[in-house]
């Protein structure tokens, strides 16, 4: 059992932290009152930042010591509430998050897909793939656990490599309005087939 604390009491925070109650783990879940993603965060092992990416930053600044598990996007909104574009172009939020906390290990995953995948992989037609981008080989084995713990099978899992290479993922989200528009708010994820 794994102490997680999930900022973010949307529909990816919670749930992901549903998920992860039923997988056995104590999950204590943050709301957007001043101070709560904090608290939360003070006794866990492990923190999920599902919180808007827009925002991210400066909810996460007295962070320190922990894996920081970060499933947002940072993204401009169109007219309709949809991503229109990135806020940080040639760079990442998980980049961000890593530069501004230096003492937190930052992973980033499941940022590439509808909210309801992440918890639920084995549901898609084709399988699915969740990649991992991070500086820290032990926090992304401790992720890849928690990911497994969400039914995502070992061989469904890429690892990227450095942090930097959650801007690919990041930039992902761009597709997201597309597809949406022309297939309507199904799940669906990316998927890399060999």
């Amino acid at each position: 059992m794994t102490t997680i604390a999930v900022l973010g009491n949307g529909r990816v925070g919670g749930n992901l932290a549903t998920a992860l109650t039923r997988a056995g783990h104590e999950v204590t879940v943050a709301d957007r009152t001043p101070g709560a993603a904090a608290d939360a965060a003070r006794t866990a092992q492990i923190v999920i930042n599902a919180t808007p990416g827009a925002g991210s930053l400066d909810r996460l600044a007295a962070l320190r010591n922990k894996i920081l598990v970060d499933v947002s996007n940072a993204t401009v909104d169109g007219p309709d509430g949809l991503p229109a574009d990135l806020i940080y172009p040639g760079s990442s939020l998980a980049e961000q998050l890593q530069e501004a906390l230096p003492e937190t290990r930052v992973v980033k995953t499941l940022n590439t897909m509808l909210f309801p995948v992440m918890t639920a992989p084995a549901t898609l037609a084709q399988t699915p793939t969740a990649f991992l981008s991070g500086d820290d080989p032990q926090a992304k084995q401790t992720v890849r656990e928690l990911l497994t713990d969400l039914g995502w099978c070992k061989e469904w899992i890429t690892d990227l490599g450095g942090i930097q290479t959650a801007r690919a993922t990041e930039a992902a989200i761009l597709f997201v309005p597309h597809v949406i528009r022309s297939s309507g708010f199904a799940p669906f994820a990316l998927s890399i087939a060999r």
